[in-house]
């Protein structure tokens, strides 16, 4: 019997070329785990997506997009298969996705993580018979401190620069990272962040659905000196011309990446944060176990490591799953 789905040139492929998961070019009917650039891609004639994933993508891919929003958990029919979004805990609106034809169930995880986030729905174990399954940090050294403990460095870090007399400018994704940040920190303060044009206009597509975050300004329509305020910006604006209306800065970057004491002053940054909204070495296992999966392919990141594990050490029929998603915007 043939794969349910199936790795072709385009990306992932449902029976009978009738969907594509996250295509890489065009497709008829395109299911989306998440409103990231590597997995929402332009050029499809049809999106099908989880209900708060279709602002976001209609922000990113244009106003005109054909979009079926489906609620989490409702199966819904497609050919001989019924499709279904599940939370994945990434970002707002992401979702794995299963995918059942008669006795066979697949589910395709996108990418994931196990810790609570006060921005979306809670990660939640879909079995199956076989699970493709992310793979950015899928080695032993990478394990999560908590949330809460996290921000609370960003805030001591915070009050160190507004004592020095510097800006506090924190570099993180413009989507899911950044509002993340912005949602913990009501746990500590109320006071107002300032935001890269990038980040604000993601920023208010979350609170329009209804996501609490601390007070936000436009740099760009910030009152008075930056020095003491906390700002958040993309990567791509590091070392960019915009940072030189800033004239004392301290820099810091939150990712997961940032557990490599190398990475982080390759890139250039003062500070780095450890927070990944990918699963970590141990929520990786867990997910897998959790499954019950028969058999699991494991695609983008270390996934030749967390596949051999997988086979080596727990006995699982894992391989490793080549495709064109990259490490995700973490």
């Amino acid at each position: 019997m043939s794969d349910l789905i199936r790795l072709q040139p385009e990306g992932l492929v449902g029976p009978g070329n009738r969907f594509h998961i996250d295509a890489w070019g065009q497709a008829a009917v395109n299911l989306i785990t998440h409103a990231h650039g590597d997995h929402a891609r332009t050029g499809s004639a049809e999106y099908w997506c989880a209900e708060p994933c279709a602002p976001i993508l209609r922000h990113r891919l244009g106003p005109d997009l054909r979009i079926r929003a489906v609620p989490y958990r409702k199966p819904v029919r497609l050919d001989d298969c019924w499709i279904s979004f599940h939370p994945a805990g990434h970002i707002l609106g992401s979702a794995q996705i299963r995918v059942e034809q008669g006795s066979r169930v697949w589910v395709v995880t996108g990418d994931y993580k196990r810790d609570a986030d006060p921005t979306c729905e809670l990660f939640e174990p879909v079995p199956c018979d076989t699970m493709i399954t992310e793979a950015t940090f899928g080695l032993p050294i990478y394990r999560w401190a908590s949330t809460r403990s996290v921000t609370g460095r960003i805030v001591d870090w915070w009050q160190r620069c507004r004592e020095e007399g510097v800006t506090a400018l924190l570099f993180c994704y413009a989507l899911g990272k950044a509002q993340r940040i912005l949602a913990e920190l009501t746990h500590f303060t109320q006071e107002e962040v300032l935001l890269h044009g990038a980040v604000a206009a993601l920023t208010r597509i979350y609170r329009e659905q209804g996501v609490s975050m601390v007070p936000t300004r436009l740099v760009s329509d910030a009152e008075g000196p930056t020095e003491g305020r906390l700002i958040l910006a993309p990567p791509s604006a590091h070392r960019s011309p915009w940072m030189k209306r800033f004239r004392a800065v301290s820099t810091a970057f939150a990712s997961g990446w940032m557990a490599v004491r190398g990475i982080r002053r390759r890139r250039g940054y003062h500070r780095g944060f450890v927070l990944s909204d990918h699963a970590d070495w141990k929520s990786l296992l867990d997910t897998v176990e959790e499954s019950r999966a028969t058999r699991v392919l494991v695609t983008h990141g270390t996934s030749d490591t967390l596949a051999r594990y997988l086979r080596d050490v727990k006995g699982a029929k894992a391989e490793a799953l080549t495709t064109h998603f990259g490490e995700g915007e973490d």
